[in-house]
């Protein structure tokens, strides 16, 4: 179990490093577009090499990483540039944006898994290659027509500006105002570490509880453990377009929280989460028995409305208050979040086995109900900081 939590969190966690890289190269070198292209076949590359022999399994992760680091930031900047500033459905539509990648992640498991199971893993890791190279060949084919020539060159893509507001030199010195939202930006990037590191044991402890401490019949039927891994992108899928809404409604009646406050509530949310699986835990320990499948589809419910408050605020965050010419670089700043929390998640999953299972949930809930308290105390200076964006 320590190994595997290890080899998951530092993967996952470098997943979320590279943008660093594949921003700063799309910002002063390729554009976003040239990146994404480059990215995706990277990503298919590393998931055909996985499919070809164990000996390459370290150097097809490495693939898959940078590619996902040209990749991730540069498509998220994309999206920021379709909208004005102030555009109330800014949020929303990262909502949106957010719940395509999460489709994604719920077929994933039933296509690559199946096939993994059934005829061999090799053929899993082709069918995501397969998918990647399909996913590239619809984004060429649909974005001439749909957005031009937008984000050809490191120079055409920035956030469209306000009346008055001129592009910067690459030699010129940000203002006052830009270095605040700078921070604005680094600072919720820290808190949201917090977050991914407690979130992220969606993929060891709680499977690891799904499968031995919980009830999994169904009738006469078990559900597999695996499959819990689908509960979270599938409420993603029914939850996204009404949180999309519900920003835009409330943003209509002047009611929108302000990103701060968002990122408070999905601390929140993930805090009572993993309160519920601190009741699920000491339940299992004082009956012995398996718990209901229903502890845990609680808990990833609460986790899903906690990740809607932030993570797609998070991305539209950085299209609002970045600098134009370090747009991208600053993406890649906010999901090194993820990969802050990605390592200390893995680390933290490999104490499972070792620990009470009581006392290991309940170290993430109240790492999160201390940062959101944290973050609340905030609100206020931030919302200053960010001058209204």
């Amino acid at each position: 179990v320590e190994q595997a939590g290890h080899i998951y969190g530092w993967f996952t966690g470098f997943v979320y490093l590279t943008p660093l890289i594949g921003g700063y190269i799309a910002d002063h070198y390729w554009g976003q577009r040239r990146c994404i292209t480059v990215g995706a076949l990277l990503m298919a590359l590393g998931y055909f090499m996985l499919g070809l022999s164990g000996t390459l399994f370290y150097p097809a992760l490495l693939v898959i990483i940078f590619g996902n680091g040209f990749f991730k930031p540069n498509i998220s900047t994309i999206v920021g540039k379709l909208y004005e500033p102030h555009d109330p459905r800014r949020d929303g539509a990262f909502t949106i944006f957010y719940m395509g990648i999460n489709l994604g992640a719920l077929l994933s498991p039933l296509i690559a898994g199946t096939l993994g199971e059934k005829f061999g893993w090799r053929y899993g890791f082709w069918a995501a290659a397969v998918g990647m190279i399909i996913g590239l060949i619809t984004y060429h084919v649909m974005a001439k027509r749909c957005i031009g020539d937008m984000c050809n060159g490191p120079a055409t893509c920035s956030t469209p500006m306000e009346p008055g507001e001129t592009v910067h030199k690459a030699d010129e010195p940000l203002t006052k105002e830009e270095w605040q939202r700078i921070w604005v930006i680094c600072i919720l990037t820290f808190f949201s570490i917090f977050f991914w590191g407690a979130f992220e044991q969606a993929g060891s402890s709680l499977t690891i509880f799904a499968d031995k401490s919980t009830d999994r019949l169904i009738g006469g039927w078990e559900f597999p453990a695996s499959w819990f891994q689908m509960i979270n992108p599938l409420f993603i899928m029914i939850l996204a377009l009404p949180f999309s809404s519900l920003w835009i409604w409330l943003a209509g009646k002047n009611m929108e929280p302000s990103t701060p406050r968002k990122f408070f509530f999905g601390l929140i949310f993930l805090g009572t989460g993993f309160a519920l699986m601190v009741m699920a835990a000491d339940l299992n320990r004082r009956t012995g028995a398996p718990v209901s499948l229903l502890w845990l589809a609680g808990a990833y419910l609460l986790h899903t409305l906690g990740e809607l408050c932030l993570s797609p605020v998070g991305l539209s965050m950085v299209t609002k208050l970045a600098p134009a010419k370090y747009v991208s670089f600053l993406m890649g700043v906010w999901l090194m979040s993820s990969f802050g929390g990605n390592i200390m998640g893995g680390m933290f999953a490999g104490n499972y086995d070792a620990m009470d299972h009581t006392l290991f949930f309940m170290i993430p809930t109240a790492i999160a109900f201390a940062s959101a308290l944290i973050l609340f105390l905030m609100i206020k200076p931030l919302k200053r900081w960010m001058h209204g964006a």
